[in-house]
């Protein structure tokens, strides 16, 4: 199996347009998870040099915006990543093809084999995250404290985490579409496979892609 991505001498070093997201939305809550070992790899991931979300200054504003809407609601949003470096997608590929390493399978990818991640469209070698305006994330209720149920935890690949999937509770439904419903108003399109995954409509570097890494010296 051969998948293609983005070679070393195609990435977009220039970070000038990249902002880090907590500066300008203080109250998102950040897990990135590419930064700790907790994630479908079990490693961290290359380019993570520091738990934080960077994304465009575009995206920024409009996740901003949508920000605002959630917390009239009682929500705060909780982002798991957001501007992916093109080398951390490089570390997936690699990983898909080529690692026998599968200690992650029983809480990711429990009915998919390693290949078949890329086939369902959960692993890309071209990432639209690497173009910046894309974004991982939740609600978080203010009332309860926790992250709100939406039926499949972040980055579990299988039918479950599809948008639409019906085999959940339907308030895990309504949960997935208030968050969608937001996320839409704000500019943001879904994907088919990932409840957690939107990127910007109208993204500023639709046919560029990053590999600087996520590091405090980089903005």
């Amino acid at each position: 199996m051969s998948i293609e991505y983005i070679k070393e001498k195609d990435y977009c070093m220039d970070s000038r347009d990249f902002v880090l997201l907590s500066d300008y939305v203080p109250g998102i809550i950040q897990e990135i998870r590419y930064f700790s070992t907790y994630n479908f790899i079990g490693d961290r991931i290359d380019g993570y040099e520091m738990p934080a979300a960077i994304i465009t200054k575009d995206a920024a504003r409009a996740v901003k915006e949508v920000a605002n809407k959630a917390n009239l609601l009682g929500y705060r949003l909780k982002v798991f990543d957001a501007y992916r470096p093109a080398t951390a997608v490089k570390h997936f590929v690699m990983w898909g093809l080529e690692d026998l390493d599968q200690r992650m399978k029983p809480f990711f990818y429990p009915d998919l084999e390693k290949t078949e991640l890329f086939r369902e469209g959960y692993i890309a070698g071209k990432s639209s995250h690497s173009r910046g305006s894309t974004i991982d994330l939740t609600l978080f209720d203010m009332n309860t404290g926790r992250e709100v149920d939406m039926g499949s935890p972040f980055d579990f690949f299988g039918e479950k985490s599809h948008p639409d999937f019906k085999g959940i509770t339907e308030d895990q439904y309504d949960n997935r579409m208030l968050l969608r419903k937001l996320m839409t108003e704000g500019g943001f399109l879904p994907i088919d496979c990932e409840w957690w995954h939107f990127t910007m409509e109208k993204e500023p570097y639709p046919d560029t892609y990053f590999g600087f890494p996520i590091a405090v010296d980089v903005l």
